[in-house]
Formats: structure tokens, sequence, C-alpha cells
């Protein structure tokens, strides 16, 4: 939103109180409180008839300093923010000087400004992040409708790139972006969003999280080119200013904040399968489609069913077509019979003609109107109603609702839906008496997490999942999501990647994306490039609206394809779930920016058409029918997983590939784990595996973790390199394992070994220690 017309003149009606000076100031309970006037004081006459704006610095965590600026106290402008920590860090510092003071937690300090215009800078270990220079921050009512703003300007550095605010598929630097925060129904190819986060990260290693789930609206270099601009409605703005050493600690602490993923199942990372949204489909058509992936060779994990498995016309009313299924029970248990997994089509709108509605209407559960009336709408079904979350006992009664579908033998819910929500201007109230324009955010926050906490209850910690849609700040802790309604093109393909590198700088470590797209049907070529990027990406589903998405209606090769990508990603799946589990411990993405893993490169901050899957695996995808891959590789050696064609990193690649390859590279000095079950992602780690080292350099000393379920004792592998000699040990708890080198060398060992044809070495240990000589 702007409020002024580039530099000299104010947008129409808006009028501006831009503090000039701290006229008092307080520091008790680790809380810093500095009073400012809107003028220069000069004598007492100056202190009355105006404003003062009040600015509180204060840590909720070591590294994280906390502002809120406010004009009118009493209106508590802080209400309905986000569920994130209330800690406060009691190791703060402060410093009083002569013209400035200083407010520190751990390493982040703000220095304020006693004298002269007001202003305050940011830093770390003393070196500078942003500043909100002389009249960045004010305080702005627009005259005429006399609503009210509070808005704040951080300094961008030359050559500072911004990114995440969320799952948003323009371009990945939002650098002259206008963003607001306002989640919607709208696809995948414009400049709204499933999921919006009030969250920016730098490539100066800094974040700053606004906490507030309403319509922030950020002006990213447009309003003023050198600043980031944010500003919300009302009386007031809460934001957290996170500092670190690198973009990793800054989602580290911003995660630490805001909450990180759990774990979540293994089986939930093997291939996923559904009915697709409108085609018609019956039991018949399932047992079809199911016994179509045994037979072409595709291992399958997950079988969904979408909307269609209610009565058309009563979503959402929970409770089986009989006409399509006549005996759902049985049908559920044969295809579990066959070791799948099942989920089901769910959303928070309950239709009129649904049996549930009058119940709702009649409990007080769907969201009303301020004359009492219930919030009705024909959108996606005639006359439906939306579950109010806010009231705790329409979450119990929606958990209810739930229960028997779950006794069935259902493992999860595609949670979809939650972003048309009605605010203000449709007139509405909620239970909990929230401002109805800060519950269009957060509404998707409420919504999973009441499923996902009902999954909780009824599977366990380590198995519950949905597969989500609409998202806000925090909701990366009810895993998992993806993105939503995209064409069926090279465009949507890459326009989806864009979205989940910003998604996971928000600290979302789990992503998916309907392979081939959603809409109409993609081309072969698309199908099949696709089945690559999905099959590497941390969740992977064939779905579709009009179309099925099995890989026969497209070619043999595409079942081709799709085997082996899917074989791959189950091989992949010791080194994959350990990438789980830093996103658990650490808030970092299974599906990495390159300016993540290789923030010194200037190229890296750019790079959106490929990913580190992982901190080691490099990820390529190919947008084109011709097989063209064009990617960079960062410094170092570089080796394809698969080909074992090496690599000079430092430079643009250019170079074809069929369906059937992709670039997958290993970066130089690393050792993963695979595993050698290709049949499915649920096996153990510890056992029948694979060590993969490319180029491991002199003095090289790791101890590789594999985690195999968090109720499991820690194992390692510990690898050295000495001179020519590389040893690996392994734990006791590590059974039939082997080596493989990739690159071109030769070695000699005690341990039995063969070349293989592209010149990888597979070396066999007899016992727990094996140790490999370079020739």
């Amino acid at each position: 939103m702007k409020f002024s017309h580039g530099n000299w003149f104010l947008e129409k009606d808006f009028e501006l109180s831009i503090p000039y000076q701290v006229a008092d100031y307080t520091f008790t309970d680790n809380k810093l409180i500095c009073y400012t006037s809107i003028k220069k004081i000069q004598s007492r006459s100056d202190t009355i008839n105006g404003p003062i704006l009040t600015y509180e610095f204060s840590s909720p965590l070591k590294n994280i300093i906390r502002l809120k600026i406010y004009h009118y106290e009493g209106s508590m402008p802080f209400k309905n923010g986000f569920e994130i920590s209330d800690a406060n860090f009691s190791g703060v510092e402060f410093t009083d000087g002569d013209e400035s003071m200083i407010f520190s937690s751990g390493n982040t300090a703000v220095v304020i400004k006693k004298n002269g215009q007001f202003s305050y800078t940011f830093s770390y270990n003393n070196k500078l992040l942003t500043e909100s220079s002389p009249k960045s921050s004010c305080y702005a009512v627009n005259q005429k409708t006399g609503e009210s703003h509070i808005r704040e300007q951080l300094k961008l550095g030359i050559g500072e790139h911004i990114y995440g605010l969320g799952e948003r598929f323009t371009s990945f630097v939002k650098n002259s972006q206008v963003v607001d925060m306002w989640n919607d129904d709208a696809g995948t190819n414009s400049d709204l969003a499933y999921k919006n986060i009030p969250f920016y990260i730098t490539d100066r290693n800094y974040g700053v999280f606004v906490n507030n789930s309403g319509r922030v609206s950020f002006e990213i270099g447009t309003q003023h080119v050198e600043k980031v601009q944010f500003s919300v409605p009302y009386e007031g703005i809460e934001y957290y200013l996170v500092g670190g050493n690198s973009m990793k600690s800054v989602i580290e602490e911003y995660t630490e904040l805001c909450g990180r993923p759990p774990m979540i199942p293994k089986w939930s990372f093997g291939l996923w399968l559904s009915t697709s949204f409108v085609t018609n489909y019956d039991e018949n058509t399932v047992h079809s489609f199911i016994d179509g992936m045994k037979e072409h060779n595709i291992p399958l994990s997950v079988f969904h069913y979408d909307c269609f498995w209610m009565k058309e016309m009563e979503f959402c009313n929970f409770e089986w077509n009989s006409n399509v299924f006549p005996n759902p029970g049985k049908m559920i248990q044969e295809l579990k019979s066959k070791g799948l997994k099942i989920s089901v089509w769910i959303n928070p709108y309950i239709a009129q003609k649904s049996p549930l509605f009058k119940e709702a209407v009649n409990k007080g559960y769907l969201i009303k109107k301020n004359d009492g009336t219930v919030y009705q709408r024909d959108e996606w079904q005639a006359g439906l109603g939306i579950v109010d979350f806010t009231n705790p006992e329409a979450c119990i009664w929606f958990k209810d609702k739930l229960k028997p579908i779950l006794d069935l033998g259902i493992d999860t819910f595609k949670t979809d839906f939650g972003e048309r929500i009605p605010g203000k201007e449709e007139d509405v109230c909620f239970f909990n008496q929230a401002d109805p324009d800060k519950m269009r955010n957060q509404y998707s926050f409420l919504y999973n997490k009441t499923v996902y906490e009902l999954l909780v209850e009824e599977k366990g910690q380590n198995e519950a999942i949905v597969f989500a849609r609409a998202a806000t700040a925090g909701c990366q802790r009810f895993p998992l999501h993806w993105s939503g309604d995209c064409w069926s093109d090279f465009s949507a393909m890459a326009e989806n990647l864009r979205a989940g590198l910003s998604l996971g700088l928000c600290g979302f470590g789990f992503w998916s994306h309907d392979i081939g797209g959603f809409e109409s049907k993609s081309s072969e070529a698309v199908y099949m490039r696709w089945a690559a990027f999905g099959l590497l990406s941390s969740h992977s589903r064939l779905h579709g609206s009009t179309s099925y998405r099995v890989p026969w209606n497209y070619s043999e090769e595409a079942i081709k394809v799709v085997s082996q990508f899917s074989r791959l990603k189950n091989q992949l799946m010791p080194y994959l779930y350990y990438s789980a589990f830093q996103s658990h411990t650490s808030g970092l993405p299974v599906i990495r920016p390159m300016v993540m893993e290789f923030p010194q490169c200037r190229t890296s901050r750019n790079l959106d058409l490929q990913y580190m899957l992982g901190s080691s695996l490099l990820v390529a995808p190919v947008f084109n029918e011709e097989g063209l891959a064009q990617y960079f590789l960062p410094k170092g050696n570089w080796v394809s997983l698969l080909s074992n064609n090496i690599y000079e990193g430092n430079t643009w690649v250019e170079e074809t590939h069929d369906y059937f390859s992709i670039p997958l590279l290993l970066k130089a000095d690393t050792a993963l784990v695979m595993g050698k079950n290709s049949d499915t992602p649920e096996y153990d780690y510890t056992k029948s595996i694979t060590i993969v080292l490319f180029d491991i350099h002199d003095s090289h000393k790791e101890r590789l973790q594999i985690v195999n379920s968090l109720d499991d004792k820690l194992n390692f592998i510990n690898i050295k390199r000495d001179g020519t000699i590389i040893t690996l040990t392994a734990d006791d708890s590590i059974k039939d394992w082997n080596v493989l080198l990739l690159g071109n060398c030769s070695i000699s060992s005690d341990a039995s070994f063969s070349t293989h044809s592209d010149g990888k070495i597979d070396i066999t240990p007899a016992g727990n220690k094996l140790e490999i000589k370079l020739i």
C-alpha cells in the first residue's frame, strides 16, 4: 500500500504523523520503551496537542528483536496475531549512551538514535543489517475515510535480494514486487497465493516477520526503491527482526519462534495416486488403477479419493456415496491389504443440501453475519456455510464427524480449500469476536490444526499428516502442503518450483505439487518431465482435474519413466528421511534454493529453475520438449548420480537429456546414504544400504548419521580420509552395507570390489570397517 506519490507528494487524503525525536524512554523488565514526538520539542508547548508514537523493543528469543510500534494503545492493536512462542529472553543487554541507546539480544542489536531525527539501525555481530532511517516509520490516516495504518520502512542494501513471503508464483526474488498478505483461491499463475506468510528473508542474513494475520501490505523497492515497506491497518504493528550468520541460521531462529515441522511417516514420501477431481470413478475404477500400477511395476504408497467419494451437491457430509461405493469398509480393507495408505478429500464448507447443515446451524457452528444469521454463498456448493473453528465446540464437532472415516481405515485427509473466508466487507462475525479481516489468513491455521490434532489423537504423532492447500505462518507445524491448482504445461511447472522454493524459505519443510499439472491434460512430454521433477520433490502426487493421471493414459514410455523415478526415490529414502529430520530439528526445507546452500555464489542468488534436494543433491528439472537442460553449478566438482559424468563447477551447463535422465548431481566431498529397496519407502534404513561417496577431500572427517525413526537410537558411519586412505567404520546396528565410489578413480582394498561399465566402483566390506586406498 502506497502512502506517498513519489518523493514529494502524499497520496490523496493521507496525512502522516512521522516521529521526529525521542521525547522519553524507559528500560524495565528487559523491555526498552521509547516515546517519540512528531515535532521537535523546544518548549513545553511542543508537548501538547499532538500524538506520540510508542516504540517497544524486547526479545522473545536470543538473536531476535521484537518491535511494537503503536499510536493508541487502548485499541489493542496486537490482538489476533499468530500462535508463536511467548517466551521472553532474559539475556538482553541495554547500553544508554549520550547520542544513542543499544538494545541487544545475543548477537543481534538495535541502535536507537537519541538526538536529532529519530531512527534506528539493526546489526548482527556489529555488521549492519538494515535501518529504519528518519521519516521511515509513521502513523498514517486517511482523512476522508478515517482509516489508520502504521507503516515501517527498512532500508535495502545495494544488491540485496528479498525472498519468501509464502508460496508465491511470481519471481523468486521479490524485489520490485507489491505483495499483500491475503489468502486466495486463485490458481498458480498470478500474484495471488494460497499461502501468504508475512516473513521475508534476505541474502544479508536476516529476516523480518510481521506478527499480524490480517492484510499486511509489502512494497519491496516499489514505494521507495531503496526500502522494503510494510504496513498494517489500525493503530499498531508488531514485527520481529531475526539476525543470523547465514540464511540457514535465520530460518532456524525464525522457526524456533513460529514452529517447526514434526517428523512425518515414511510412507508419505512414496508415490500418491488420485481418482482426480471431476472424472467419473467408482470402485472398479479404483481397483483398475491400483492393479495397473502393480502390473506396470510402479511402486505406489498412497491412494487418494477426491471429493466425489461423497454425494454430489452435499460437500461436505462426510458420508460415502453409496451409489458409487456401496461397501466402503470392505473396499478400504482390500486396498490396505495391498500395502496402501488411504487418503480422502475434505474441506471446511457444509453445503445447504448436506444432512449436517441444519445440525451445524442449530448448534451455532458456522460463521455468522452480524445480524445473527448464517453466512452463506453459492460458490463451490449451493448455499454452503463455513465451519467456525474459533468455536472450540465446533472443532470438537468437526473432529467427531471425521472419526468414523478414520475408523474405516482412512490414514489421512486432503484438507482442501480454506482461503476465501469472508471478512468485514461481508459483514461477518466469528465466535471469538476476532477482527474478521484478521481471520482470512488465520483460518487456514485453525482448520488444519483441528484436523491434524485429530490425526495425532487417532494415529499417533509420527503417523499424522494432512495434505493441505491453504496456509499461513505456523502452518508448517501441520504438514504437508501442496501448491494447488495449476495448468498442465512447462510454464506451470516452473512457476510451481518458484513457489515451492519461496515457501521453503518460510520454514515449510515439506511440499508437493500435481505431477503433470492439474487443469486439462498435459502433453506426454510435460507429464514425463514433471514426473522426474515431482519424484525428486519431498512429496509426489499424481492428480488431475478432468483426466486421470495414470501413466498408461499417456504412453508405454511414460509408464517406464514413472516407474524408474518412483523406484529411485524409494532408494533415496535414507537420505530424504535424514533431510526430513533436519526439517524437524532446524526448520530447514527438504527442497532448498541454491542461495541457501551456496550463499557466497552471486549467481545462486537468482536461480529459481533448479534446487538442492537436501544439502548434497542438485536437481535441475527439464522444462521443454527438446530435453535441453540449462543449469548452473557452483564452484567445486560435481558428479551425476545417474550417469557418473563428472563436472567442474563455477559454470553454466547446457546438455540434452532423454526422459529417463535429469541433472541429478552430487557435490564434491559428500557422502550420502541410499537404500537397496526400490519397492517401498518404508523399510529399515540401517540395513541393506549403500554409502555413496564422491571426491572425498583429504582430512575429511564426518559422522554420517542415519535416521531410521525418532524412537530408534542414533546410527552413525564414521568416515575419514588421511592422505590416500579412506576409512569407514559403521555402528554395529548397521547391517549389510556397501560403498559406491562415484567419479573417475582407481582403488585398492582388501574388501571385495567391482567396477561398473560407467566407472562407478562398488565395494563390499567384510565387517563393520572398510579401508579404501586411492591409487
